[in-house]
């Protein structure tokens, strides 16, 4: 993609759709002001908590301050991407100046379940966000022999989708373009209009032989059906335009359904599939028409796929930032078109509550579906391939937990071509793996998190940092395993590289019975371990792929690395076991105590 292109993506990626009258915009005036907002000065840190925000998503810590240098925060609740209710009173802070020494923070794992209990039940259990659906180039690319850096597309494509499968437990795939030209589902001959789905039958039962599912993405438009067909986005040419025959389009999302009903079979597809209507239609970028458009889209598309089964789940705005989310619950109060999930994407932070709003419009315990998110939104971003991006997911998916059905990392494969196929190895993609299939820091952090056992353990964590820098997580396994997982990480991505204030010295204490002993295994997410872009950098010497040779020693080199030998602790008489490691600002620790 040329220097231009490019530009041109980012400008008009920026610009949005406002509603009118029709879109019936919510107000902010239902939101609480924060009170008692509390200041916590620390090193290289400024640490705020609030009150009463129901089900905030943890504290923030701004590392962006000079030490002693005053400034003054206040902060407001957020409905949805664009509502902002009353600030709360100022309040002022300085982050401290650093010392020789790495503060501490303690973390503290609760002790094991009653013995009757079983593992894993009740409100215990670890929930797992990631695992409803991740996101994934568009699916035709499943059918392309041809390669990107000496690999053929489909394959590893295909690949890639079963590492998500087989090792971090992903049930369904979200793409773009399920009705784009290549698949050929709409033409038109002699006026009428034509559809075939084979095309979309062949990527449909490649998931299905990958034991996954598609959230059937309904965009983008087919060309014989637009009313504007030269409005397009990416360099594959998706169609954004409205269609110039709302009947035709509402022919095709229903026989479409009726198809994939009759192909995999009802129970299948009522339990296990789900159709989301377009996809940012709040971006110009992707939507040409106007707000209420893409509300008739809604409508139509929803009637006509009920009408095939009113078992089958339909789901919108698929919005960017939170966007449309008053509005489209407001058109459907009036309207009555049915919403069986509410799906919205965010970058760059961890996802909104947006219970409350569905709440607001009586939709209250509507499963929210998050069907992209990640690190950055900006393609080419090297903060894909860091340790700052693996840190930066375990912050956002425990954020998740309990109040989010489903967090769908963008995407799983660098096999990636919306703004033109990858120029190199490591060139900033959304995969969690590369081409190649080479697991990044990233996705080693969501394999640690897959590995926690079914029974979460109560975590306490204190100390300069503690849950604005530094979080934690602990699980049981019905064997008696416990794992602690630990990460360190500022949401200011201007320190992507480190900042020597923010690493900090752990001190973890598990309860466990008096005199226990278990075997300890400490893996490591950081600059020197389970980290695989370094090695490529020191042997590339200004190659942009690897060599069959090199291929091969990277992939030996790919391993989820521990930070030393295994090493046995026991407990003492008061049932504490004590664990103590430093832990970067980026970094990620993951013990594993096996009895």
């Amino acid at each position: 993609m040329t220097d231009d292109a490019r530009a041109d993506w980012e400008e008009r990626i920026g610009r949005r759709g406002v509603p009118g009258q029709a879109g019936h915009r919510g107000t902010a005036a239902g939101l609480a002001r924060p009170a008692w907002l509390r200041a916590t000065s620390g090193q290289g840190h400024v640490t705020l908590d609030w009150d009463p925000v129901p089900d905030p998503a943890g504290p923030y810590a701004d590392t962006s301050g000079e030490p002693g240098r005053i400034r003054h925060y206040a902060v407001a609740a957020v409905a949805d991407g664009a509502s902002a209710g009353p600030l709360s009173d100022a309040i002022a802070a300085a982050p401290v100046a650093g010392t020789s020494g790495r503060p501490t923070v303690t973390i503290v794992v609760g002790g094991p379940a009653d013995p009757g209990e079983v593992p894993g039940s009740g409100s215990d259990q670890l929930r797992r966000p990631w695992q409803p659906m991740i996101g994934s180039e568009h699916l035709s690319c499943l059918l392309r022999p041809d390669r990107t850096g000496g690999r053929v597309i489909g394959t590893e494509l295909r690949e890639a989708l079963r590492i998500a499968h087989d090792e971090l437990g992903v049930r369904a795939v979200r793409a773009h373009g399920i009705l784009d030209d290549d698949l050929g589902a709409y033409t038109e001959s002699d006026g009428r209009a034509v559809h075939d789905f084979a095309g979309i039958d062949r990527v449909y039962d490649e998931l299905m032989e990958l034991g996954l599912r598609p959230v059937v993405e309904l965009s983008f438009m087919p060309a014989a059906l637009a009313r504007d067909p030269a409005q397009t986005v990416f360099t594959y040419g998706a169609i954004i335009s409205p269609p110039k025959d709302w009947a035709r389009w509402a022919a095709l999302t229903g026989d479409l359904a009726a198809h994939l009903v009759q192909r995999y079979g009802r129970d299948e597809v009522v339990s296990r599939w789900a159709f989301e209507v377009w996809n940012e239609p709040n971006l110009e970028v992707f939507w040409s028409g106007t707000p209420e458009e893409y509300f008739r889209l809604y409508d139509v598309s929803a009637r006509a796929i009920k009408s095939v089964d009113p078992g089958l789940r339909v789901g919108g705005p698929s919005s960017a930032a939170a966007g449309w989310i008053w509005e489209l619950l407001g058109h459907l109060r009036d309207s009555g078109t049915p919403l069986d999930f509410l799906s919205t994407h965010v970058y760059g932070n961890v996802p909104l509550d947006l219970r409350p709003v569905l709440g607001v419009f009586g939709r209250a315990g509507t499963p929210i579906w998050w069907t992209e998110w990640g690190t950055t939104p900006t393609h080419f971003h090297h903060v894909g391939d860091t340790v700052f991006a693996a840190a930066f997911l375990l912050r956002g998916m425990a954020s998740a937990l309990d109040r989010i059905e489903g967090l769908s990392h963008w995407v799983a494969s660098d096999h990636f071509e919306e703004l033109g196929a990858p120029p190199e190895l490591f060139h900033g993609g959304f995969g969690l793996l590369s081409v190649g299939n080479l697991r990044k820091p990233r996705f080693w952090a969501l394999a640690l998190l897959a590995r926690l056992g079914r029974s979460r353990l109560p975590v306490q964590v204190s100390g300069d940092g503690a849950d604005g820098l530094v979080e934690a997580l602990a699980a049981r396994h019905e064997d008696g395993r416990i794992g602690v997982l630990a990460w360190n990480v500022t949401l200011d991505q201007s320190k992507i590289g480190g900042d020597l204030r923010l690493d900090r010295r752990v001190r973890i204490l598990v309860s466990v019975p008096p005199g226990a002993a278990y075997t300890v295994r400490h893996y490591r997410i950081d600059t020197g371990h389970s980290n695989i872009v370094p090695a490529w950098e020191r042997m590339r010497r200004g190659a942009l792929w690897p060599s069959d040779g090199q291929w091969a020693e990277l992939r030996e080199r790919n391993t989820l690395d521990e930070l030393g030998p295994p090493e046995r602790a026991t407990a003492g008489g008061d049932g504490v076991l004590e664990l103590g490691f430093d832990l970067p600002m980026p970094g990620v620790s993951a013990l594993e105590l096996t009895p």
